[in-house]
């Protein structure tokens, strides 16, 4: 017997028919399984990982910005004058969201236009300033200032993220690491949450708050340079045999040749694969749910818990 490549795992066939199609191939398997998890296994989840981790940086940041406010909010209003003025107090809080909303309606041009990698690193640009104005500054309008920019980069970077991630992912663990958008934001309440506890005992603490935040940004922007950037992004520009390195790198080289089928036929519409409706209550598709059901509920429970506190 042989193993035909697929589209999502290799196929058995009989050795006759093998020798009769030269475009079968037969997949060697590696001493370490780092050329995709061995004869007849799926591509390996351990090569895309890193640069999942990497662009769930921003969807951290957007958890901490979220929250970093909520804890210093009556040590910022009492040292930047504003002590007792609700509205103030209201726009510190919220002016990042409407931030974001300017960011999002432009994170899918932006992505399509310079590329997923140069996306993230553009993001972390308005969150690196809005983050400096913010610690520095002396006024009310120099924080809504800042928390404004920030919010530009909160909106432009999580939509890529989820993009991204499904790019690189191997179907197999795909939607385990789409929850890692979510589970990122939740550690980033968290974390500000954490960060800002000294902020009643150590004068101007939240200027460090907010310092705190610029740190995983600098460092997604450099990390960026060592990830890969989306085959179907290159694909989509021309770019095809940029396109087979990405995917050497993320699936292996004995996954190239299926997934640069699969993304063809994705690109020409006549993928033939349909899913029911019933199916997202059972099977792979239920999996995907429940992950983000559970991650979704996690991230309400801390955002109570935060607001308790």
């Amino acid at each position: 017997m042989r193993w035909k490549l697929g589209t999502a795992a290799y196929k058995r066939v009989p050795s006759r028919d093998a020798a009769m199609d030269p475009d079968l191939e037969t997949p060697e398997k590696t001493p370490d399984g780092a050329g995709g998890g061995g004869a007849g296994a799926g591509p390996s989840w351990r090569r895309s990982l890193p640069h999942v981790c990497v662009a769930t940086v921003t969807s951290f940041l957007f958890g901490y910005h979220t929250g970093v406010v909520n804890e210093p909010l009556e040590s910022i209003s009492a040292d930047l004058g504003f002590a007792g003025n609700t509205l103030a107090e209201g726009l510190v809080v919220s002016i990042c969201l409407g931030g974001a909303f300017v960011g999002c309606l432009f994170s899918g041009s932006v992505a399509d236009g310079i590329g997923r990698r140069r996306a993230f690193q553009l993001s972390t640009l308005p969150m690196i300033v809005g983050a400096a104005l913010s610690a520095l500054t002396n006024s009310l309008e120099g924080m809504l200032f800042g928390r404004l920019l920030v919010g530009a980069g909160m909106g432009l970077g999580p939509p890529v993220a989820s993009l991204y991630i499904t790019e690189v992912s191997p179907p197999s663990v795909r939607g385990m690491y789409g929850s890692f958008v979510q589970i990122a934001t939740c550690l980033g309440i968290l974390f500000s949450l954490l960060v800002g506890t000294p902020v009643k005992d150590i004068d101007r603490w939240w200027r460090v708050c907010f310092w705190v935040s610029a740190v995983p940004a600098v460092l997604q922007a450099i990390a960026m340079e060592f990830c890969v950037e989306s085959p179907q992004w290159l694909y989509k520009c021309g770019r095809t045999n940029e396109a087979e390195m990405q995917f050497e790198k993320l699936l292996g080289p004995l996954h190239v040749k299926s997934a640069m089928a699969e993304l063809s036929r994705s690109e020409r519409g006549d993928d033939g694969e349909s899913v029911k409706f019933s199916e997202l209550f059972y099977g792979r598709h239920f999996n995907v749910i429940g992950h983000k059901f559970c991650v979704l509920f996690l991230i309400n429970c801390v955002q109570k818990c935060g607001g308790a506190l």
